[in-house]
This record gives structure tokens, sequence and C-alpha cells, in this order.
């Protein structure tokens, strides 16, 4: 069963919700909404998945993510990528479908930003509101209720959404238009790739170097070379341990956004594409499901 942390909630007036997608991060998210006192209707691919939470929180599930949907003031969204998006979105059976006029539909599923803009347009035509929102924080964030919210929409839509989407999160923030959410969780992804090839570069090299490594982290973490990533991965690293929840899968997943976008704005990256081929590296090593810190793996063999 997924822990889940309590938090003090947000104020805001109880409200029927829907959550679509309950992985690693919809599951403890949905569970917040339900603790905060709202009435929570999942849908999820697999059933069984669906009615373990529901035994957990005493919600409700649906059959389709169209009648998780319907009579919803907000239905909440985590699902895996652009495709996955379409289905719980669109078509018969998807939730835009059944929703009732000035519903708002806030996306936390890493996906595109042309993804993001067209079903802001689809929404809108439809008299629906639609809010791109990915989020940052992991698997411990969405349990701790504690997750970094990156969204783009209206303003009277994000407004609408954020005293109920704080039930799980510390910062819940506009960045701007439609797929401005999405953009700045591609920035987000680039720092973090980045910031692991750079710190598995500095633990490979002073494990060679016959340092004693956790004597070094908590040195460096006092001054300028600090990073959560340092803080909360650096001894985990050091001792192999890479079930923390982000999988490489993921993350190639995230950077191929990312690079598709970069072709896009014209933006250089060769940083991020450098590192993405070694992730890459590592799945061939069998690390698809090992968390994103085990780059260092390719350089302690």
């Amino acid at each position: 069963m997924t822990h889940i942390t309590a938090k003090s909630y947000a104020p805001s007036a109880p409200c029927q919700v829907a959550f679509i997608g309950l992985g690693v991060m919809g599951y403890p998210m949905a569970g917040h909404l339900a603790r905060a006192g709202h009435q929570v209707t999942v849908y999820n691919r697999s059933a069984a998945k669906a009615q373990a939470w529901c035994a957990a929180f005493s919600g409700h599930s649906a059959a389709t993510p169209r009648a998780a949907a319907q009579g919803a003031d907000l239905v909440f969204c985590c699902v895996g990528n652009d495709d996955d998006l379409r289905a719980v979105t669109l078509g018969e059976d998807g939730a835009f479908a059944d929703m009732k006029p000035g519903a708002i539909f806030v996306d936390h599923t890493t996906a595109s930003a042309t993804q993001a803009r067209a079903l802001h347009a689809t929404a809108r035509e439809q008299g629906l509101r639609f809010v791109d929102a990915p989020v940052s924080g992991g698997q411990a964030g969405a349990q701790n209720g504690a997750l970094s919210v990156m969204c783009g929409g209206d303003a009277a839509a994000f407004e609408a959404a954020r005293p109920v989407a704080m039930s799980y999160s510390k910062a819940f923030t506009l960045m701007g238009e439609a797929g401005a959410g999405q953009l700045t969780k591609m920035v987000n992804q680039i720092c973090v790739a980045g910031l692991l090839q750079g710190l598995s570069e500095a633990l490979a090299f002073g494990q060679k170097a016959g340092l004693d490594m956790g004597q070094v982290l908590d040195v460096i973490g006092a001054g300028a070379a600090q990073s959560w990533q340092l803080d909360n991965r650096g001894k985990s690293m050091i001792a192999g341990q890479f079930d923390f929840g982000f999988a490489v899968d993921w993350m190639r997943k995230d950077l191929g956004l990312v690079l598709d976008e970069a072709r896009r704005n014209g933006a250089t990256l060769p940083v991020t594409a450098l590192v993405d081929q070694f992730y890459a590296e590592v799945q061939a090593m069998g690390g698809r499901q090992w968390d994103t810190s085990s780059l260092i793996k390719r350089l302690m063999s």
C-alpha cells in the first residue's frame, strides 16, 4: 500500500472531483484530495488499482474517464504521455465527453506543450476549461503533499483550481498561457539531468581517488555544490540504491519532449542531448526502471 503522509490542507470548500490515473504519483495525490474532504471519483486503466484506492480512501471508482468526470467541478489527471492523455480526454469514453459546462480539467501529466495547447483549445470549444500542470517533487512529494506544480492556462481557471490542488501541493504557480506549465517542466528536467550527470562524475571521481565520499558529501553539501540531488541522492548513489520512484524510462520520455521542443524553438542543448544518450546506455544495462540517479552506474563498471 502506498504510504501517504498527513498534511495541513489549504482551506477550500468541499467539491466533487475526479482523478484519472492512479500511478505512483496519482494514487497519493487523489488520496490527499479525499483526506481534504472532497468527494473523489477515480478512474484507472487497471480497475484493481482503483478498487484498492477506494478501499483505502472511501471514494468511488468509475469504468471510464467519461463516467469519472460526470458531474465533477474539477477533473485531475496524471497519466503517462501524450497518447495516454488523448485517450482519457477525447473520444466517446473520454472525460471531455461528459464534463459539465465550465468544469476544469487539470492535467498533471508531463506532456508536450503542443498537446497542452491543443487540449486547451478543444476544451474551450466545448465550454470547458483546461490547465496544464506538470509537477516536480517525485513520489515522495506526492506522498507528503509537497509537490511543486507549474501551470499554464487561463488565470480564472487556475485560481479556481488552486485551493483544491493545494491539498497535495506546496506551490501551485501560474507560469503563463496554455503550454507554459509544460515548458517550465522541461526547464526543470534539463536542470535535473545536468545536475545528476555532474554529481555522478563527481562521485565516481572521488571514489576512484580513494576519498571517504560520505564525508566529502557532508563537506561540499555545506558549500556552493549543494543541491537537492546531492542532499537526497548522493549517499544512496554511493550505496548503489536506485529505487526511488522516477524511472529512467520516464526521464528519457521527458528529455525526448525537451529535445523535440528545442528543435522547434532553436535552443541549443548539447549537454542535455548527451545525457539523454547516457540514459539510453543505462536502459541497455537493464536499468529502465532504476531511479534517474543511476547515471553513476555507467561510470563505476
